[in-house]
């Protein structure tokens, strides 16, 4: 796993082992610095020795609910080199250092908002960049490399909080389900799709969004991202 900071990863670290009995290799790397990337990559070769599975569970959004009219081209250009350029540059060292030769499964995070009008602007237009990433990624690198993508709607974290404007129990009333998302709900879809369960699934976009995505916008149904109802 690798994060910003230490105390974060060794919290995370500590987590793995108590309820789960795993043990996770902590590495502080920026995903948008190039070079942590490698360092990230060689770190796994050199003391787990092999490179499997690549998670590409990251995203900021600096502006949060800003339109794009009033997005700074410097924020949006930073999006870009953490949530996009960084899932094909982990996906072209893992490539180079393991799987070309070894296969191996690769998913990326892309956002429920990356389709419709969930409002969140400069974000979901790199997270849409996402999944048209995973669809070429996924036909290149085949038949060795499975790659896909899942697609969250808003979950019960603090990236929310960030982001939603309004209480988050009407935020729960506006999903099918009733629901906000927990991190297990997403967890267990990345799972899915790095095993052997999903061996013939490559390409796809799985949204993982208690419905969200397919249900009606209604008069009780507000919208999370600005706050208001949606007519």
């Amino acid at each position: 796993m690798t994060g910003r900071r230490q105390e974060n990863l060794d919290e995370a670290a500590r987590t793995a082992l108590d309820l789960h009995g795993a043990t996770l290799l902590p590495i502080v790397a920026h995903t948008g610095d190039g070079d942590a990337r490698g360092r990230a990559v060689d770190t796994v070769l050199a003391e787990p020795g092999r490179l499997d599975i690549l998670v590409f569970n990251t995203g900021i959004n600096p502006v949060r609910n800003a339109s794009l009219m009033q997005t700074p081209l410097s924020a949006f250009q930073r999006m870009l080199e953490t949530n996009v350029i960084a899932a094909l540059g982990y996906a072209q060292l893992v490539w180079q250092a393991w799987m070309a030769d070894h296969g191996g499964s690769i998913v990326l995070m892309s956002t429920v908002g990356a389709s419709g009008s969930f409002r969140l602007g400069a974000y979901s237009a790199t997270k849409a960049a996402l999944a048209k990433l995973t669809t070429d990624l996924a036909d290149q690198l085949a038949p060795g490399v499975r790659v896909n993508a899942v697609a969250p709607a808003f979950s019960d974290t603090a990236f929310a909080d960030a982001v939603i404007s309004i209480p988050r129990d009407q935020v729960a009333a506006s999903y099918p389900m009733a629901r906000m998302g927990m991190p297990g709900d997403v967890a267990a879809e990345v799972a899915y799709l790095v095993s052997p369960s999903a061996g013939w699934i490559t390409g796809v976009t799985l949204p993982v969004d208690g419905g969200k995505s397919i249900a009606t916008v209604t008069h009780d149904r507000p919208h999370p991202a600005v706050g208001q109802q949606v007519h």
